[in-house]
């Protein structure tokens, strides 16, 4: 069946009024326009849309089956012509990213991206390395871990060694790794680091009773405010180390894991997706 779209969108519109004169002046058009419409289309689908009635419309069964379907195509079509500004196709790509790594790396590396690709509508979403990809509408996600995601495709973008980092203040008291058995350790959700630290070190591993955070960020915030001793990917917090807010008094370096790029397997990449990855593994490559 070969319906006109024109009397479509002005049965839609109409729907959602409940009335002609108000789709009329949405659609700057004349009342009468809009009401032949919907009868064209009345006919041609042989069937009532509408039930006329003194102080306005109601819908008919069929009319309230069809409006679902036309509101959403009418709504897809928007937001794809929406993407067509200044003559040229805007994209839209959605990315998450672990908190970490989204301040500590990729953000000060944004502004290149969207020099070189003005026309991709980059969307950043942060979390705490629990994502899901479906549910959340992400083209991709980068997370810390070992690569292995269930129905995922995972591609490495950078190793992130463990340091111990504390305030400049706390530093001046610690000569030896030994030396933190006496400082309160912050702790990750990821129980056993510093049990690793401390036997990279050749040191017995203390009591850890520290705060645990579940993000890498505040527990690095904590450090710096002299709250205790935090275990900190180096790489996220170069500048904080070259500012001087934080400092690593012990040259001691443990790998947990390493940031990925991850998308879902059944994901058909678009140009958009093709463009940040090939930039992305070229700058983590160049870091």
């Amino acid at each position: 069946m070969h319906l006109p779209l024109n009397a479509l969108r002005a049965f839609e519109v109409s729907a959602r009024h409940l009335s002609f004169t108000r789709a009329a002046d949405e659609l700057n058009v004349t009342q009468t326009a809009i009401s032949q419409h919907v009868k064209n289309l009345e006919e041609r689908m042989g069937v009532p849309l509408f039930r006329r009635l003194p102080r306005g419309l109601a819908l008919t069964d069929e009319g309230l089956a069809l409006l679902p379907v036309l509101a959403e195509s009418f709504g897809r079509m928007g937001s794809v012509l929406e993407q067509f500004k200044d003559g040229q196709f805007r994209e839209v790509l959605t990315v998450g990213a672990v908190g970490t790594f989204a301040v500590g790396w990729l953000i000060p590396r944004l502004r290149d991206f969207q020099r070189a690709h003005p026309f991709i509508d980059f969307r950043l979403f942060t979390n705490n390395n629990r994502v899901d990809l479906a549910g959340e509408g992400l083209d991709y996600a980068i997370r810390f871990g070992d690569g292995a995601w269930h129905g995922t495709e995972a591609e490495p973008l950078l190793v992130s060694p463990l340091s111990a980092m504390c305030s400049p203040a706390l530093a001046r008291g610690l000569r030896e790794p030994a030396d933190l058995a006496r400082e309160l350790l912050l702790r990750s959700y990821r129980a056993d680091e510093w049990a690793r630290w401390f036997a990279a070190a050749g040191v017995a591993c203390p009591v850890v009773r520290g705060v645990v955070f579940d993000s890498s960020l505040t527990m690095a915030e904590a450090a710096a405010q002299g709250a205790g001793v935090a275990l900190l990917p180096v790489n996220m917090f170069a500048r904080e180390l070259q500012g001087g807010r934080l400092v690593r008094p012990f040259a001691v370096e443990i790998e947990t894991g390493g940031y990925w790029l991850t998308r879902l397997k059944s994901r058909r990449a678009t140009a958009g997706m093709r463009i940040f990855r090939d930039w992305l593994l070229a700058a983590a490559a160049a870091a």
